[in-house]
């Protein structure tokens, strides 16, 4: 199975990643015409071959134009500025700050490879929240999947900052992530794996720097907050290692968390392609690259080319709940982003008749769910664990039927259609039209799926 392979030795940025899968094969004018369809401008791409440590590979920047809030002409090794701390590191600078008090205008004080920038900006502007960022992706002509994956990106950098900040995910202003260059970063690696043939994607053991990082509210020792929240919440665990510098950003975090199925060393793949994604910097104690290795592994777990995640499961036993309450929670959870939700008849002691209520939702979500759970039922204690889904992938198509077109979802296991399912309101529409039951147009749309 065609699979990617991330050696993180030397931690992982927004830029590092989208300079390895270009370094693999990706081609760059491809991912700027992909780029083009989320409707935004202001910036342009930039990449170049360079070398870190005598090692050569890809550097990848992006450029913003005539915006107040970037207009550095990123003299300092082409940094991102965020708005509540700055990180000795040589990455691109690309992660969320949220939920600080500021004012339009302010300074930030910066440190990159051992001196100091300080400077004023505006950047109102950038402010973006959770729910405007998945907005823009959503409306943009971006593929279901690019789509799917790059909110699953800000979603777990959104969880994060809003447990740092204290703050519900949807409330977090994103002043940096909502920016221009960081968004292309995160929804550029998306489009960068889709262009590569969407391969299962593993990785190494999570190495960061040590050190501090300078904060609005302080000092914090690396790793940053938000890297740590969101590779904990995901599983992850980090090792770190002596080069006195932060490695993990929190946007590489969340691509690892989101993207990557499994972590440890390389077990039967076959090497096609390697690749480098450089960060700006030349760290003392190692190469400051991300490597990528394009190949096929011949494990008997990837025989087949499902798409591959992980969820939680949470799980409570009630046997003292109003059915109308029930009733309730499950539309409540479903509306609040829920993967399911259902609730299954069972026994409990005392031969008391009960039910399981059980919610699926992403492990980012996981204390969100379970607290709303804890909150609107009369369960006492959520059970909670983290299951493994494999999936068919999914294609999203226009059929024609005697009765005028229809939505159908497909779904694929190497490379063959084993199902179809009819979008409901597309059949409901053209069976209220032509005065029909509802499963003739179900049913016409499965077989002109089929041809």
């Amino acid at each position: 199975m065609k699979t990617l392979y991330l050696d993180i030795f030397s931690g992982i940025s927004g830029d590092m990643f989208i300079g390895a899968l270009l370094d693999v094969g990706v081609d760059f004018h491809q991912l700027e015409q992909e780029l083009e369809k989320l409707g935004v401008g202001g910036y342009h791409l930039h990449t170049s071959r360079q070398q870190r440590s005598h090692v050569a590979g890809t550097k990848f920047d992006v450029h913003v134009e005539d915006d107040a809030c970037c207009d550095h002409d990123h003299d300092h090794g082409d940094h991102k500025h965020g708005d509540a701390h700055a990180h000795d590191h040589g990455h691109h600078h690309d992660h969320g700050e949220a939920g600080h008090e500021h004012s339009d205008s302010h300074e930030h004080s910066h440190e990159h490879a051992g001196h100091s920038h300080s400077h004023a900006h505006e950047h109102h502007h950038h402010e973006r929240t959770f729910a405007d960022i998945e907005q823009l992706i959503q409306r943009s002509k971006l593929s279901a999947w690019v789509k799917e994956k790059s909110i699953g990106v800000f979603r777990r950098v959104a969880v994060a900052e809003g447990k740092i900040h204290g703050k519900p995910p949807e409330q977090v202003h994103f002043h940096e992530v909502g920016a221009i260059d960081s968004i292309v970063d995160i929804v550029g690696a998306c489009v960068g794996l889709e262009l590569l043939g969407k391969p299962r994607v593993l990785a190494a053991t999570v190495v960061e720097g040590t050190g501090w990082v300078k904060c609005a509210h302080g000092r914090f020792p690396v790793p940053t907050p938000a890297t740590l929240e969101i590779l904990g919440a995901r599983g992850i665990p980090v090792a770190q290692c002596d080069e006195p510098h932060e490695l993990v950003t929190p946007t590489g975090a969340a691509l690892l968390a989101e993207l990557v199925e499994s972590f440890g060393p390389m077990r039967d793949l076959t090497a096609t392609k390697i690749g480098y994604g450089l960060g700006m910097r030349e760290n003392k104690t190692r190469p400051n690259v991300l490597r990528a290795v394009l190949g096929d592994t011949t494990e008997a777990s990837a025989a087949h080319d499902w798409e591959t995640d992980t969820i939680a499961v949470l799980e409570t036993n009630l046997d003292d709940i109003n059915a109308e309450i029930l009733g309730a929670f499950v539309e409540k959870a479903l509306a609040a982003g829920a993967l399911d939700v259902f609730h299954t008849p069972i026994q409990m002691k005392k031969n008391r008749p009960g039910v399981l209520l059980s919610v699926l939702c992403a492990e980012s979500d996981a204390d969100r769910f379970t607290a709303l759970m804890l909150r609107e039922t009369s369960a006492f204690g959520v059970r909670r664990h983290i299951a493994e889904r494999r999936k068919l992938r999914r294609e999203f198509t226009t059929v024609k039927t005697v009765y005028g077109e229809v939505q159908v979802k497909l779904g694929k296991l190497d490379g063959k259609i084993v199902q179809a399912s009819p979008e409901h309101e597309s059949c409901k529409r053209l069976a209220e039209q032509a005065n029909v039951p509802l499963k003739a147009v179900y049913e016409a749309a499965v077989r002109a799926s089929a041809n």
